[in-house]
């Protein structure tokens, strides 16, 4: 069989093996518990370990599933990428001296990425990757202090602004339905306790 490299591909696989080497790492520091009795870093575990197979199995299928190189990068692709990485390890060192809450857990790592990408969504190059991230960022800083409705609404608004189709009733139809469909399956049915509303 001929070898057929999809640069596109062969990179998402070894991005998403990055991240979740990452954020193996990171989950060190929690318990895992049994499969019986689970830790606060069980669920991430095999969230991060199904994400790095995942990986493995993209860039398996990279090689057979081409030609389709990586776009040239433009000059604003490059600086916004830069400059995403620079201001997001600024705020990140900076944002606990300026309010306590960044100085909990992992939220000053939140707020640099969360930033970070917002500086990076600047490139149209990177807009929609970059403000989907964001929104993930943003959902995790609001969960524990904003609720899970806040944090699940300034999700999907966040993530509607990647693409600029959207209509006004079908994002405030999306938001309804999502609300309503998250909470039935993670607070009613699953029974997950996490603050509903706000904790400020």
């Amino acid at each position: 069989m001929k070898l057929k490299l999809n640069g596109k591909d062969l990179a998402s696989g070894l991005l998403l093996i990055v991240i979740a080497l990452v954020g193996l790492y990171l989950n060190t520091d929690h318990s895992l518990g049994t499969a019986r009795r689970m830790g606060p870093g069980y669920m991430p575990m095999m969230v991060f370990w199904i994400q790095a197979l995942l990986g493995l199995a993209v860039v398996g299928i990279s090689f057979f599933s081409g030609p389709d190189p990586l776009e040239k990068w433009t000059g604003m692709d490059t600086g916004t990428l830069i400059a995403g990485i620079v201001v997001g390890v600024i705020v990140y060192k900076v944002s606990p001296s300026i309010w306590s809450f960044f100085g909990q857990t992992y939220n000053a790592v939140g707020l640099g990425i969360l930033v970070g990408f917002l500086v990076m969504a600047a490139s149209p190059g990177w807009k929609l990757l970059a403000i989907i991230c964001a929104a993930m960022a943003l959902f995790g800083l609001l969960l524990e202090q904003g609720g899970f409705f806040a944090a699940l609404t300034g999700l999907i608004l966040l993530s509607c602004v990647a693409e600029h189709t959207h209509t006004k009733k079908g994002v405030f139809g999306l938001l309804v339905f999502l609300l309503v469909m998250c909470w039935w399956v993670f607070i009613y049915e699953l029974d997950i306790r996490v603050n509903l509303w706000p904790q400020w």
